[in-house]
């Protein structure tokens, strides 16, 4: 059995620190030489490629097409741009502002979404507020009474009838003729809210 205890295992370690001596220059050679090593390396694949599909090409046309892309390559990455700055972070780690950020791609907005757009197309059209509106109120009424009184409308008719009150049983269990103005449909969910 070992003796290492949680700690260690979980403790960051920083890398061993260079040697304290003398640090080598870099060499200025290197770079041109692991490029004519990638140079090598591409013109013998693309040789052997080009003649097994049986094209010839000069051998000095190929060496002058392959360090040619690999200049022009390396001059656009010596001349792209340097990275943008990462974003600045919060300067507290305390409340936030209380603003929100309405073009982010959150639960929330996806919930206010699936309310939002069904109100919106049903607005003048009273047969779709009828066909998809209606009944997730419905579904609304049913799953607080559920979880408040134990009932829903179907298990329970008269004692859902009580709770929901006359005005909240009719508006769910007849059809309305016309689309509901907003005022009305804010004072159903203040009694769905009350319920």
């Amino acid at each position: 059995m070992s003796s290492t205890s949680i700690d260690d295992l979980l403790a960051f370690e920083e890398e061993a620190a260079a040697p304290a001596g003398p640090q080598a220059r870099p060499s200025r050679w290197r770079p041109v030489l692991r490029s004519l090593a990638w140079a090598a390396a591409v013109v013998a694949v693309l040789l052997v490629g080009l003649r097994a599909v049986g094209l010839q090409v000069s051998l000095p046309v190929l060496i002058a097409g392959v360090l040619a892309v690999l200049a022009v390559r390396r001059v656009t990455a010596l001349l792209a741009p340097p990275p943008p700055p990462p974003p600045p972070r919060p300067a507290g780690a305390g409340e936030e502002d209380g603003s929100y950020n309405w073009g982010a791609r959150d639960a929330l907005r996806g919930a206010i979404n699936q309310w939002e757009r069904p109100l919106d197309w049903s607005s003048n059209r009273t047969e779709r507020f009828t066909e998809v509106v209606l009944p997730r109120i419905g579904e609304l009424a049913d799953e607080r009474m559920r979880l408040k009184h134990g009932v829903t409308r179907e298990s329970d008719p008269a004692r859902a009838r009580v709770l929901l009150g006359d005005r909240l049983w009719t508006f769910l269990e007849t059809p309305p003729r016309r689309t509901p103005s907003p005022r009305d449909l804010a004072v159903i969910v203040a009694e769905l809210e009350s319920i």
